[in-house]
């Protein structure tokens, strides 16, 4: 009897020592579980704005790629730009929209950290050509007689190629530090996208240091790049209340106001967001600011304010095969 007994104990014992180190396999996406009565009225206000979302920054590809007024640095950047926005918004957007609409709101363990080295990596990217930009627009301003010497095919490919490989080195050291960490108990992130305050938080082991990593990335992904932003245009500025004539300084500033305008808007959500690395309850709807609204309203701010790409477009026989006779 007594062997029966400590037998059983141990069996007991083990148990629940089993179930302590329970390796998660996979998170549930909480989403906007919570607000169950609006779901389809999210998925469909969603979706329409995925679609325009990319159709918009398709149309800035295809419009830079056809018409050759638009064969400028600046116009490549903004190319660029777009490419990299359709490539963020899909990371997160379809993934949300199923969730949306289906009951399965579950993915991997490989899933969730794929997910966010790209979500991550895609984001700093995206901080940092938004500071690449604002050289070239302070160059073209400032030394508007070199630019053209200065800003030469070489620097503008490098250029345009450097904030991937910050945005990616970043997002790597940050989901590596995150990855390490202990999961064996709750596998429900209150979250849309898998990100890095939301793991944290489910962690079994001490998520001080990668905590820390994800502050110091986070100085380093936003608060660099702004202040870097803010330095130009406060040069841009200073130059602009020089020149004498109201119609020089409309000019110069319309080249530079659009850029302004969604650097304004992605950093707004963007810093506040990160770098509070702890989180709060708020940050899935302030996540969904810099996902998918601020990506809606991109391309509208690089067309419709800008007169280069308004006059390329009634210019384009291409654009106006598909727009008929209708005004711009």
């Amino acid at each position: 009897m007594e062997s029966g007994s400590s037998s059983s104990k141990d069996s007991l014992s083990y148990t629940k020592e089993d179930v302590n180190k329970t390796i998660v396999t996979e998170f549930i996406l909480m989403a906007f579980s919570s607000l169950q009565h609006l779901q389809i009225l999210l998925f469909a206000a969603i979706l329409l704005a995925y679609i325009i979302c990319v159709t918009g920054n398709i149309f800035i590809i295809a419009l830079v790629s056809a018409v050759p007024l638009l064969h400028t640095p600046m116009y490549y950047f903004i190319c660029t730009f777009a490419v990299l926005e359709i490539m963020f918004v899909s990371d997160t957007v379809p993934n949300l929209l199923a969730n949306l609409i289906s009951g399965n709101k579950k993915i991997s363990l490989l899933g969730c950290f794929t997910q966010m080295y790209a979500f991550n990596g895609l984001g700093i990217t995206e901080c940092y050509l938004l500071a690449v930009m604002a050289f070239d627009r302070n160059l073209a301003i400032n030394n508007p007689l070199h630019y053209s010497t200065i800003m030469s095919k070489v620097l503008y490919i490098e250029l345009a190629v450097a904030p991937w490989i910050v945005g990616f080195t970043i997002s790597f050291m940050t989901t590596i530090f995150t990855a390490r960490l202990k999961y064996c108990g709750p596998n429900k992130l209150d979250h849309f996208v898998c990100d890095l305050a939301p793991l944290q938080k489910l962690a079994c082991s001490n998520p001080f240091i990668s905590r820390v990593v994800t502050l110091l990335a986070a100085i380093l992904a936003t608060v660099i790049p702004f202040i870097i932003i803010i330095a130009f245009y406060i040069h841009i500025i200073n130059t602009i209340s020089k020149i004498k004539s109201s119609e020089g300084k409309q000019k110069a500033f319309s080249t530079c106001s659009s850029h302004l305008i969604v650097a304004s808007l992605y950093y707004g959500t963007a810093i506040i967001v990160y770098v509070r690395p702890n989180g709060s309850q708020y940050d899935k709807f302030l996540a969904l600011m810099y996902t998918v609204i601020t990506p809606l309203l991109n391309p509208f701010i690089y067309t419709l304010r800008n007169k280069d790409v308004k006059s390329a477009v009634r210019k384009s026989r291409l654009f106006k095969r598909v727009l008929g006779s209708y005004p711009i």
